[in-house]
């Protein structure tokens, strides 16, 4: 019987330490693997680079598409801007011009 006890009371006092190391390693792995982990914040910040990436050449192209719609506004028209679109409209070209179709 002393043996059975001895046991009981030495698995008491270790189920503290035991239930510690559990809980500590439970949210430590959660910190890493979790849905709001280390792992998942590496993705999104690997996701919002990508979309910063794409947002700066948007907006490139968006200034470019500004510059020759400005081109086309009646207070400053361009006649070059203005012939180009309306060839490209009505699909004109000059007799001695070669057209090559993409």
């Amino acid at each position: 019987m002393a043996v059975l006890d001895e046991i009981r009371i030495r698995a008491r006092s270790a189920m503290c330490p035991i239930i510690g190391a559990l809980l500590l390693a439970y949210f430590s792995y959660h910190m890493v693997q979790g849905d709001h982990g280390l792992l998942s914040l590496l993705q999104l910040q690997s996701k919002v680079e990508q979309a910063r990436t794409l947002q700066a050449s948007l907006q490139v192209e968006r200034e470019q598409f500004e510059a020759r719609v400005a081109l086309l506004r009646p207070d400053n028209l361009d006649p070059d801007m203005l012939e180009e679109r309306a060839r490209v409209m009505l699909n004109f070209a000059h007799p001695n011009e070669i057209v090559i179709l993409e």
